[in-house]
């Protein structure tokens, strides 16, 4: 029988902006289908070794694998097209455009590589998750409540059919009752079985989603195991507090 191949490895990953280390020695891995938290203080890099992975505005050091391809090597728009989906905190919505065109724009990786079929089943699914998406299909993007607009964003990204979804700070400016609603439809997506990495500064949401939790101290990884674990592991608080 033969082996399935690793999901996602990470193997002494650095990653810097110009001459500035942020990430060092990162060594990580994650099954298919499975769902990891981010954890850590502003600054730790969470938000770094998300742009690693997909490849954004970030200099990287050692080997990324995704499903047995090194990706180190790989523009980011040819990350996408193997199956990964970055969310970067702030959104980064087309705000002029509709909520029905952010979506559609999210599809064009696969209207490029000739999957033709699947853009009206993408659309379903980001609709079945966030129904108040289809209600404000003709309206304005930047029109849109906080919540309104994050729940958008994943939208868009989970139009080119993700095997692994990256998400930065999605709670950020968020009323608790909206991150209630938008972490409900993640664990939804994770049980259609998509892979989920989280960076995420409130523990509780993220580590109530997660499998397993990395916490990241200057750059390196501090702490690691399965999410409940960690969440009650004393040390956290100190890693975040810096005592």
């Amino acid at each position: 029988m033969a082996r399935e191949p690793s999901f996602l490895v990470l193997s002494g990953v650095g990653a810097a902006y110009r001459r500035i280390d942020i990430l060092r020695d990162i060594d990580l891995t994650l099954a298919r289908g499975a769902s990891l938290a981010i954890l850590g203080a502003n600054g730790a890099g969470k938000t770094t070794m998300l742009r690693a992975i997909s490849g954004i505005m970030v200099r990287r050091s050692g080997s990324i694998m995704f499903e047995n391809t090194e990706l180190t090597a790989l523009a980011p728009h040819e990350i996408v097209a193997r199956g990964i989906s970055h969310v970067p905190e702030g959104k980064h919505l087309f705000l002029p455009l509709t909520v029905a065109e952010n979506i559609e724009i999210g599809a064009l990786p696969l209207h490029q590589t000739g999957k033709s079929g699947e853009p009206s089943e993408a659309k379903q699914l980001v609709y079945d998750l966030f129904p108040i998406l289809r209600e404000r299909a003709s309206q304005v993007a930047g029109t849109l409540s906080g919540g309104e607009q994050q729940m958008l964003a994943i939208a868009r990204a989970l139009m080119s059919r993700p095997k692994l979804l990256l998400l930065d700070e999605p709670s950020v400016g968020l009323a608790p009752r909206v991150n209630e609603a938008l972490f409900a439809a993640l664990a939804r997506l994770k049980q259609l079985g998509v892979a989920i990495i989280v960076a995420e500064q409130v523990v509780r949401l993220a580590c109530e989603l997660a499998d397993r939790a990395v916490v990241l101290h200057l750059g390196k990884l501090a702490m690691a195991g399965p999410a409940r674990e960690v969440r009650q592991d004393p040390e956290l608080k100190r890693l975040y507090l810096g005592a």
